[in-house]
């Protein structure tokens, strides 16, 4: 046991030192070599496991190990594998959002309000890893990082990201206003900018963006597994004047900027092809911050709901889904049909 360890810490140590940024079949494999036989048979299930498309956001019981479960070399692991798969961004709202159970835990002040292993429900370690198929192998992989406000989806192909999505954020409180933490806001620009879009539209213009005087009280794609007849409401890109257009794209990129690069890349390019003036900006509740809004932005591609109406306006959901590609099976398809079988 002592020489595996010893051989995971210099493969850690060296990945750190190099450069040259290996590939996430690698990433994964290396957090899976780090895990003891139990782990293992608690983090890996197959690729077309129900469990994979299981998205939950709420503090509940998972399947997966959680960093409780790791020792220091498997933390490390995991944390490399989570951040090769996002942006920096990505990987800072990732952090911010698990020390809100912290946060959490002092505004509820609930010693009693615990998981049914007797560990606190409100836990920033309280995270979960799952691998999906064998990132060793040349087939398909795909992986799960989840927990509290936090659900985030991978599809491999090729040593690289195929898919990332859907993919959550959450932040309660939105933002925070209790002693040492005073107004630190999570999701801050995504409020701040989806405001300024709006408040700055014509009459004209909002009459065609609003569609409900009242927000939903969550996101209206919820955690069904594929996104089917969305209707499409709003204001289209090309009705907007070139000021809004700029707030729109600076909207737009501060989601995109959550992926890892060329994943990110990858997705602008889907988005574009597929066609800007197709995506449309909608918008429903207070135009006031601080009061119970929603909006998002839809296209052919590209699905993004953000929502925040539950604790008087100070709870955060938000999430990123794309209808032809979610949880890659679209790229599975491909894959197959060009003659692979499913393993």
């Amino acid at each position: 046991m002592k020489t595996k360890l010893t051989t995971v810490f210099f493969a850690l140590f060296f990945i750190h030192l190099n450069c040259k940024a290996q590939n996430l079949n690698e990433k994964a494999n290396i957090f899976i070599a780090s895990l003891s036989e139990d782990l293992k048979a608690k983090a890996i299930f197959s690729l077309d496991d129900e469990e994979r498309f299981n998205m939950k956001y709420i503090p509940i019981s998972r399947k997966g190990p959680r960093f409780h479960d790791f020792n220091e070399i498997q933390k490390s692991a995991a944390i490399d594998l989570l951040k090769s798969s996002l942006g920096e961004e990505g990987f800072r709202k990732s952090k911010d959002i698990m020390s809100l159970e912290k946060v959490l835990r002092v505004i509820e002040d609930d010693d009693n309000d615990l998981m049914p292993d007797g560990r606190p429900r409100r836990d920033p370690l309280n995270y979960h890893f799952l691998i999906f198929g064998d990132p060793a192998s040349e087939n398909p992989w795909g992986w799960k990082f989840e927990g509290h406000h936090l659900s985030l989806n991978f599809t491999s192909s090729d040593g690289k990201i195929s898919s990332a999505t859907p993919i959550f954020f959450g932040a309660n409180p939105g933002v925070i206003k209790i002693t040492g933490h005073k107004d630190k806001e999570v999701l801050k620009k995504e409020t701040s900018l989806s405001f300024k879009l709006v408040n700055s539209l014509s009459s004209e213009q909002l009459k065609k963006a609003k569609f409900a005087d009242i927000a939903p009280e969550e996101i209206i794609t919820t955690t069904i597994r594929k996104v089917e007849n969305f209707e499409q409401k709003g204001i289209f890109f090309n009705e907007l004047t070139t000021t809004q257009k700029e707030t729109f794209n600076e909207l737009l990129d501060l989601y995109m900027n959550n992926y890892e690069k060329k994943f990110s890349e990858a997705y602008r390019e889907k988005i574009k092809n597929a066609g800007i003036d197709k995506l449309s900006f909608s918008w429903a509740g207070s135009l006031v911050p601080g009061t119970p809004n929603y909006w998002c932005i839809q296209g052919p591609v590209l699905i993004i709901e953000y929502d925040n109406t539950q604790t008087d306006a100070n709870h955060v959901h938000t999430v990123v889904r794309d209808p032809t590609n979610d949880y890659g099976e679209d790229t599975l398809q491909k894959h197959y049909e060009e003659g692979h079988h499913k393993k």
